[in-house]
């Protein structure tokens, strides 16, 4: 049973994160925690946010132990750019694209040794 969260229009750019995000793939839910709540960086809080989102989905909604808990997929995806401007000279101006992100995270049972 896959049991996942979603956080949407998350304001990260999406190149910041997916080095952690690969770094929490095929790692126990416990340890891929510890990896997100020791990370000083602005996506190890958002990562691990969506972690516990994803925890509380298979505990409460679907029955699961979190003991058991596999992360499948940590996936980082582009969300709408906001687009503003920068003053320059002569009147003119520069583009500036502020990137958002959708962070999917995907949480499978472990299997047991005799099934």
């Amino acid at each position: 049973m896959e049991v996942e969260a979603v956080s949407k229009y998350v304001r990260m750019s999406p190149s910041k994160a997916r080095d952690l995000a690969r770094a929490m793939q095929g790692k126990p839910a416990a340890e891929a925690l510890r990896i997100a709540d020791f990370n000083a960086r602005k996506a190890g809080v958002l990562l691990g946010k969506t972690l516990r989102s994803a925890i509380a989905n298979a505990e409460n909604n679907a029955g699961l132990s979190a003991d058991r808990l596999i992360v499948k997929a940590a996936l980082i995806e582009d969300g709408p750019r906001l687009k503003r401007y920068w003053p320059r000279a002569r009147g003119s101006a520069s583009p500036i694209l502020r990137r958002t992100s959708h962070v999917r995270i995907v949480l499978t049972e472990q299997k047991t040794a005799g099934k």
